[in-house]
């Protein structure tokens, strides 16, 4: 029998019906290889509507699922308490600020101290969802706001959410180079050639559409709000530097760092105590899982981006 203490039920999504009941799983699953779930399958560990499930089996859509998680598999990563700031908290999600130089997942090199083992250590049940609950991420020096489910059910909505763009996330950046406007950049993303570290523009690529709107221009900066149709890796950073914006302070994809003219010594300094891209994510907004309520979260910009505008204002407007 399946111990619900164990494992959070989940709810196959209907637009897998059809398909293999393994196959679906590993995706669903994203951190458990298939072979071990159809290890799991044949040793009777998944239920489908309390029922063994069998590997072949065809998905209908909407079938109850429940597993009973081997205690040493129950999570690929580690809970540590860390310090979480939340912005809101309910049974179906958990919305986070996340501080620059903190990864939202464990990578190569960085088994700990990351967003996720965070919240696992708040969520435990967070340790049987696919990547913690986390549906969406943000690069490591970029800071703002994510949304985490705490169901299989209110994960699977975030990622409908995402795909019919009613998940929306806005984002504040600065960029080098004064923008004449606002617009939309349509241009495919794909990992780059010769440095697999980094993405960039390419025919064969995904597809990837940012908008962005001009807030205030500096004679050699701009400050823009940018709101992602998709969500492709590093799409915003990529994105501004096709079109010979890069961010200000991107190690990656800017070069050089672009210095305004008129600062002082002092502030000349400060400016270049800035190493990060100037990237933050600002709002979000989206439909309850449950409720089908409307809600948004705002998170103000971070002290050391807004110091850069202050540094620039002020070389601006000769202050």
């Amino acid at each position: 029998m399946i111990d619900d203490s164990t494992g959070i039920p989940m709810i196959l999504p209907e637009e897998r019906a059809g398909e293999r009941l393994d196959t679906v799983l590993t995706q669903l699953l994203s951190e458990t290889s298939r072979s071990r779930i159809q290890t799991w399958l044949r040793d009777g560990r998944i239920l489908v509507d309390g029922v063994a499930g069998r590997p072949s089996a065809r998905v209908r859509g909407g079938e109850r699922v429940e597993i009973d998680w081997p205690e040493a598999e129950a999570g690929v990563w580690q809970a540590e308490n860390l310090s979480l700031h939340i912005l809101h908290e309910d049974a179906d999600l958990l919305v986070l600020h996340k501080p620059a130089g903190q990864l939202t997942h464990p990578g190569a090199g960085h088994p700990g101290g990351t967003l996720v083992n965070g919240v696992l250590a708040h969520v435990p049940g967070n340790a049987y969802l696919p990547r913690g609950g986390i549906v969406h991420r943000l690069d490591k020096d970029t800071t703002g706001l994510l949304v985490v489910a705490k169901t299989e059910r209110a994960r699977q909505s975030l990622i409908d959410q995402l795909g019919d763009h009613t998940l929306h996330r806005e984002y504040l950046a600065l960029v080098m180079g004064a923008v004449t406007g606002g617009g939309r950049v349509d241009a495919p993303i794909g990992r780059h050639a010769q440095d697999r570290l980094r993405m960039a523009v390419r025919e064969e690529g995904r597809p990837a559409q940012t908008d962005y709107r001009l807030v205030e221009r500096f004679p050699r900066h701009s400050y823009l709000r940018l709101r992602l149709a998709t969500g492709r890796t590093h799409q915003i950073r990529v994105h501004m530097t096709h079109i010979g914006h890069p961010l200000v302070g991107d190690p990656v994809y800017a070069g050089r760092m672009m210095v305004p003219q008129g600062l002082n010594d002092e502030a000349l300094v400060r400016w270049r105590l800035f190493r990060r891209q100037a990237l933050h994510a600002w709002r979000l907004r989206l439909y309850h899982p449950e409720s089908g309520e409307r809600m948004a979260w705002e998170s103000p910009l971070p002290e050391d981006m807004a110091e850069l505008l202050v540094l620039l204002r002020r070389a601006r407007d000769g202050g």
